[in-house]
């Protein structure tokens, strides 16, 4: 006979992306808040962005100093230091949509939200206790918002600001099912050691994410928790986002894009640990691995691994694939190195948050405007610094191969390029190069050919990308994704775009902190035998696995050009000199590394396609699902041919990385 126990273990729970909680330094009143509010959208209307053209920025600092009384200057914004609720109300057009004032023993926390309740809500809380210290206190307390977690969070992430919680609702009656597998299998996480109910319609469960080593073996880590919601929404009439909190009106102006939630990533010591009691306590399973030596930035390397649940959501609808929020995806780092990103930020801020990913509708136009608001209004996000020859680079053979021209010709094409300064000696060409520029530059030299050079040096700009998309995008669009240093994937036709800010909640320069992420998915239009078209299925595009790589060493060339901007400033040219042939190695690793991870990414999508195709076959003895099979491991030998190829090609950077740090 079944227990109540046994059968809770087995049952589905359904759950969905709900809120993060970041706790800060310090908040600013909410009325300064509400005042910049009001600044924005009468900026907006004073000045109505759009986002298909080219904006006039001078003309837009001026009417923002009309509409604010003082001159935005863009030249001074740094990432350290920055107030996140400004970053995002400036930056990404949020607005302030309630408010836990904070008594003597809770601290004041403000709700953020983008201009759509299903999509992303931050739950920023301030550590400072000034404001709340003579505050009598509250007839309930809330236990999400005491300030005894947030010294707690200060403590064990080595007195940083950072991501302190991952939000999710749950179905009715899932939360007893999650509190019974959890008081089975893993005790030691269970934060509030019990649900708590509250008036307002809520039932909380919060567990501690991690343990500090191995499962089971030791204890828990105290830095971050998963909080687990569960709302009656008859009960919960104003629609709170947790319970204890005033709502405040928010006006959303037209230049307010909505955003949902994708994915949201740990930095952690063992992650086969958090990997099993995801699945131990949610049926989290894994979806995609990224192995030892596939992801490595000179001596850096790390594992990673993304888990997640399985939704039973489809849709043929881009729209509806859009907001939803069911398909949860968690990716898990572990560092494999004493050197890089994960291994210093384990090592400065703990375990936990590295980033969170946001969907968007249109990334290159989102981003655009993100960048074009900071350069307007002095606030916002700057983004991680993408090497151009990600996106592509002039060469000789391209120049000969597709004009027929003779390489000496081609060769001093090149060269006048270069000596007119609209070409770095490594074929990067100037982005908004002119065909007139062209043309004086080296129209001696080609004889009559100038369409056709013109053409290929134009393309260089966005080779990279061509190769991947074809003539899907015009050349403004390419043109705009280039600019803005966005990441593009493609499996199995869909596509991925990507970018990352800067750090988040940083006080100094160098320090380790979390960033955001924001991320387009373009689902391709495939068309079922009958013509109708094909479902859409959750995380289409993938995790990008050749972005993936591209973060890794984005945020390694991030540093070495920050030191080598130090270093000159210091007079340190040994140091400079240094820091820029670091930047070379990553640069070069990067574009080493390309056309691997294409062949890597194609068989993955091609092997997943036909194991799916095989899997509708129920006859195991079929001889097409034998086919089916027998192909799809074909490619899965080309996939792990790759990975070693990869790890061949990180091995000889890591080792050149090596001899430049000993020398």
């Amino acid at each position: 006979m079944t227990t109540v126990a046994e059968q809770k273990t087995k049952e589905t729970v359904e759950f969905k992306f709900h809120h993060l909680h970041f706790y800060c330094d310090d908040l600013k009143p909410t009325e300064e808040y509400k005042k910049m509010e009001e600044q924005l959208n009468n900026f907006g209307k004073a000045f109505p962005y759009d986002s298909s053209k080219r904006v006039d920025l001078e003309n837009g600092r001026k009417a923002w100093e009309e509409v604010t009384g003082k001159p935005a200057d863009p030249s001074s914004y740094i990432p350290q230091g920055q107030d996140i609720v400004t970053q995002l109300l400036h930056g990404v057009g949020c607005r302030v949509t309630g408010e836990h004032v904070g008594s003597a023993d809770t601290a004041r926390s403000l709700c953020v939200r983008f201009n759509d309740n299903r999509g992303v809500q931050f739950i920023i809380t301030s550590k400072n206790k000034l404001n709340t210290a003579k505050r009598p206190k509250m007839s309930v307390t809330y236990d999400h918002f005491l300030q005894s977690h947030i010294d707690e969070f200060y403590t064990v992430h080595g007195n940083k600001q950072g991501i302190a919680c991952l939000g999710f609702e749950v179905a009715q009656g899932g939360l007893d099912i999650i509190y019974s597998r959890y008081q089975k299998k893993h005790p030691k996480l269970l934060a509030s050691g019990k649900i708590i109910q509250y008036t307002e319609g809520f039932r909380i469960l919060e567990v501690f994410a991690y343990y500090k080593g191995a499962k089971n073996v030791t204890d828990a880590d105290h830095g971050t928790i998963i909080r687990f919601v569960e709302i009656d929404k008859a009960s919960n009439g104003k629609g709170l986002v947790l319970p204890g909190m005033d709502i405040l009106n928010a006006e959303y102006d037209n230049a307010c894009n909505p955003a949902y939630c994708d994915h949201w990533v740990s930095n952690v010591i063992s992650r086969e640990g958090f990997l099993d009691t995801l699945n131990d306590t949610l049926g989290f399973t894994p979806k995609v691995d990224f192995n030892a030596g596939v992801v490595a930035a000179g001596e850096a390397q790390i594992e990673s691994t993304v888990t997640g649940n399985s939704t039973m959501f489809e849709t043929v609808q881009s729209a509806e694939a859009l907001v939803d929020q069911s398909q949860v995806y968690l990716p898990i780092n572990n560092a494999l190195s004493e050197v890089g990103h994960v291994h210093w930020f384990l090592e400065e801020l703990g375990q936990g948050v590295q980033h969170v990913a946001s969907r968007v509708k249109d990334l290159p136009a989102f981003i655009q405007q993100t960048n074009d608001y900071r350069e307007m209004t002095g606030e916002g996000f700057t983004f991680l610094n993408i090497p151009r020859s990600y996106y592509g680079r002039l060469t000789v053979e391209d120049m000969v191969s597709h004009t027929n021209a003779s390489t000496d010709v081609c060769e001093n094409v090149f060269k006048g390029l270069i000596e007119s300064n609209l070409m770095d000696i490594t074929g990067v060409v100037k982005l908004n190069i002119t065909n007139d520029e062209i043309t004086n530059a080296v129209s001696s030299m080609i004889n009559g050919m100038d369409e056709k050079f013109v053409f290929i040096i134009k393309k260089s700009r966005y080779a990279n990308l061509y190769k991947l998309l074809r003539d899907h995008l015009s050349e403004e669009s390419y043109l705009r994704i280039v600019r803005n240093k966005i990441l593009v994937d493609i499996q199995g036709g869909d596509l991925l775009y990507q970018i990352f800010t800067s750090n988040v909640l940083q006080r100094k320069a160098g320090e380790e902190a979390p960033f955001l992420e924001f991320i387009q998915r373009v689902c391709s239009e495939k068309k079922c035998e009958d013509g109708s078209c094909k479902p859409i299925k959750p995380g289409c595009g993938g995790f990008g696995i050749r972005n993936f790589l591209t973060l890794f060493l984005s945020i390694e060339v991030s540093k070495a050009m920050r030191t080598v901007k130090e270093a000159k400033a210091n007079g340190d040219t040994k140091a400079e000199e240094k820091a820029n042939k670091q930047v070379e190695v990553f640069t070069a690793q990067l574009d080493e590394a390309n056309p691997i991870l294409t062949i890597i990414s194609d068989a993955m999508t091609i092997e997943g396609e036909l194991l799916d195709e095989a899997a509708k076959i129920s006859d195991n003895n079929s001889v097409k699902k034998k086919e089916l099979i027998a192909k799809a491991m074909e490619q899965r030998k080309i996939k792990n041919d790759g990975q070693e190829m990869l790890k061949v090609t990180s091995l000889k950077y890591a080792k050149m990385m090596k001899a430049l740090r000993e020398n």
